[in-house]
């Protein structure tokens, strides 16, 4: 799907230099999959205290299954 995005030239060159990037496309890629990381990462953060665990439950028990 060809997009056309008014990026700022500087930042391009900066991620292709910093990341080895051959081409944009590949800088604006692994930007764009680190960013989507980065988020889900701060989404599992969030859910710190807020799920309750069961103090009996089996790991290894329940591995052997």
């Amino acid at each position: 799907m060809a997009t056309n995005l008014a990026l700022d030239d500087k930042l391009i060159t900066q991620a292709q230099k910093v990341g080895h990037h051959k081409t944009k496309k590949e800088a604006v890629t692994a930007a764009l999959k680190d960013y989507i990381a980065h988020k889900k990462q701060m989404e599992v953060l969030g859910l710190f205290g807020t799920i309750d665990f069961d103090k009996g439950y089996d790991y290894k028990k329940a591995r052997k299954r």
